[in-house]
């Protein structure tokens, strides 16, 4: 795979170029298994703090020359107010992905932390590629703290409101929590039934997003 032409304006943080990134990592997010999505995490903190990438990575090669190789393009299109998605989702989506991941690791310094936060959140996404997956990626309304909803469910696996979680730190997390408030492993015993309900469905908010 190979980089073509990229406009990615990032002002204000995370501008559209990020938010189009991590709308392209979404997209394709559902056609990866539990397998791709750990490695995935791994490469995005690798390509976010410019370690060295030994390639291939997750199969793929990212490479200079374009000769013989398919093409995407992507867009996110502004019509006054509105903004629409237009991903070219004709071919392979793990390509896709990694042509966002690396992509955003060639914006600023500055920019990294916005836009990869957003590609995190991208992983967990479940839905189409449409308005509501944009609304997701931008929208803080469903945020707040309370029962049931996104902010409760962080608050109850422990993520403060600035750590934005992969599927797999979901994942990972939960059974920690959930092992610790077992009472053979020193939880309490009238509490471990609820606080394994609260964590059980505080992991099904957050890995539920656009199903």
């Amino acid at each position: 795979m190979a980089l073509g032409g990229l406009y990615l304006p990032t002002d204000p943080l995370p501008g559209f170029g990020g938010l189009l990134l991590a709308a392209m990592v979404g997209a394709f997010a559902p056609q990866l298994d539990d397998e791709l999505r750990d490695r995935l995490d791994v490469l995005l903190d690798d390509v976010e703090r410019s370690r060295r990438i030994v390639q291939p990575r997750l199969r793929y090669r990212l490479q200079s020359d374009t000769v013989g190789l398919d093409r995407s393009r992507h867009r996110l299109v502004g019509t006054g107010e509105v903004l629409t998605l237009e991903i070219d989702d004709h071919a392979n989506g793990l390509p896709q992905i990694l042509g966002a991941v690396y992509a955003a690791g060639r914006l600023s310094r500055a920019a990294r932390p916005a836009v990869f936060r957003l590609l995190r959140r991208a992983t967990r996404w479940q839905g189409a590629a449409d308005d509501r997956l944009l609304g997701f990626l931008s929208g803080e309304s469903q945020r707040a703290v309370g029962t049931g909803n996104e902010g409760w469910a962080l608050s109850v696996l422990g993520f403060t409101p600035e750590k934005e979680p992969t599927r797999s730190e979901i994942n990972r997390r939960f059974r920690d929590l959930i092992r610790d408030a077992h009472p053979d492993h020193g939880g309490s015993v009238e509490d471990a039934g609820k606080r394994i309900l609260d964590l059980t469905e505080a992991k099904r908010v957050l890995l539920s997003v656009g199903t």
